[in-house]
């Protein structure tokens, strides 16, 4: 059978191509797949940080595939309609607009937006950044995004809310994600966003690279 591995970050530089099709026995697992790819290119055993999705949904690496999945390893994270309600759930490649966004999740009976922004800082582990570049695989990470919507909303009486994510490279100082809460009252609001920032680093499929002045690195950024 044949399966669509995509890689991310490390291991698709490690490989040197976003995807490749494998030819695998029937039967064979997500764990196979990584060791026919390691036997190929030489990357070592499996790390135990390494999560997999088959056809953009999560799953375990002892799952059996099946002709025609599209396997995607996924490296430790560093970023739509819900009921009748439509929350900015959104990857971009163009710059963050911080007020623009507060303003989308507003409204007459709210007593409080609360906002988070991730901002490209100069300094890191000791080292001078140039930049940071941030890959997500596109379809999962928006889907994952949009999870984390609809729970927020089912755990807190929150008015609107949205979560927007940059992708590619992104200068000092410039936005990198924003969050932002509308509710009746702050508390709700602030614990929301609090929730959301951290789960969207924890499990939501982007990546972050610094670019040093001399060098550069991925970052595991999880809680």
């Amino acid at each position: 059978m044949m399966v669509r591995v995509v890689l991310f970050a490390k291991p698709r530089e490690l490989v040197g191509r976003p995807k490749l099709d494998l030819s695998l026995p029937a039967g064979a697992t997500a764990k196979d797949a990584w060791q026919q790819l390691s036997d190929q290119y030489q990357l070592g055993p499996l790390p135990r940080s390494f999560r997999c999705a088959v056809n953009s949904e999560y799953a375990q690496w002892e799952d059996a595939l099946k002709d025609g999945d599209e396997l995607a390893v996924i490296p430790p994270v560093s970023g739509g309609a819900v009921g009748e309600r439509k929350s900015l759930v959104e990857l971009r490649e163009a710059e963050l607009d911080l007020a623009g966004i507060a303003a989308t999740v507003r409204t007459d009976v709210d007593g409080a937006v609360v906002t988070f922004a991730g901002v490209v800082r100069e300094h890191s582990r000791g080292k001078t950044v140039r930049a940071l570049v941030y890959e997500a695989y596109g379809a999962m990470a928006e889907r994952q995004m949009q999870t984390l919507a609809e729970e927020a909303r089912r755990r807190w009486p929150i008015t609107e809310l949205a979560i927007v994510h940059r992708t590619g490279t992104l200068r000092i100082g410039e936005i990198s994600v924003v969050i932002a809460v509308a509710a009746p009252h702050r508390g709700e609001a602030f614990d929301a966003c609090e929730w959301l920032i951290d789960e969207l680093k924890r499990t939501v499929p982007i990546w972050k690279k610094e670019v040093y002045t001399e060098g550069e690195a991925w970052v595991d950024d999880r809680p």
